[in-house]
């Protein structure tokens, strides 16, 4: 029997898809399958450059993610690719210049679905994920939170918008 709602599909982007962005696929699919909503959304991550592709995140990532209860360690990282704007309903980017680059890329009737993680985070003081990358565990432990805040935000926005 087919499912009767449609499927969300979810791309987050960071830059080299090995911090930030598998984070928030990771973060985010852990909400959706508390919320028992597993089936309704498709979820994944991608870095606009590809010098990271096939690679597992970061080890700090996965050590912090684990900690809070997220297995982000099995993700695979993968470049953006131009039939990602056609495949996915919402494109996030994780900061200002991943908009940008995220918004030029697009082709035009799909440069719409593109918009910032944080844009639902209202609450927050904050518009941008920071890159922990040259940073160090308490970074990794920032973004964390930051992703876990937003990506809540995030899931009950869209419930809102698609009444689920």
């Amino acid at each position: 029997m087919p499912n009767a709602s449609p499927v969300i599909r979810i791309l987050f982007v960071c830059t080299g898809n090995i911090c930030r962005s598998p984070t928030a696929e990771g973060v985010f699919r852990h909400l959706v399958e508390q919320e028992g909503l597993t089936g309704l959304f498709e979820i994944h991550s991608a870095g606009t450059d590809s010098y990271h592709a096939g690679q597992t995140p970061d080890r700090r990532a996965v050590k912090i993610a684990k900690k809070h209860g997220v297995d982000i360690g099995h993700q695979k990282a993968r470049a953006l690719r131009s039939t990602d704007y056609d495949a996915y309903d919402y494109i996030f980017a994780m900061d200002g210049g991943h908009f940008h680059e995220l918004k030029e890329r697009a082709p035009g009737k799909y440069r719409a679905k593109v918009d910032m993680f944080l844009s639902a985070a209202t609450h927050l003081d904050k518009q941008e994920v920071p890159d922990p990358w040259y940073g160090n565990d308490k970074d990794f432990e920032d973004v964390f939170t930051l992703v876990f805040e937003g990506s809540n935000a995030l899931l009950k926005k869209i419930r809102e918008d698609h009444k689920l």
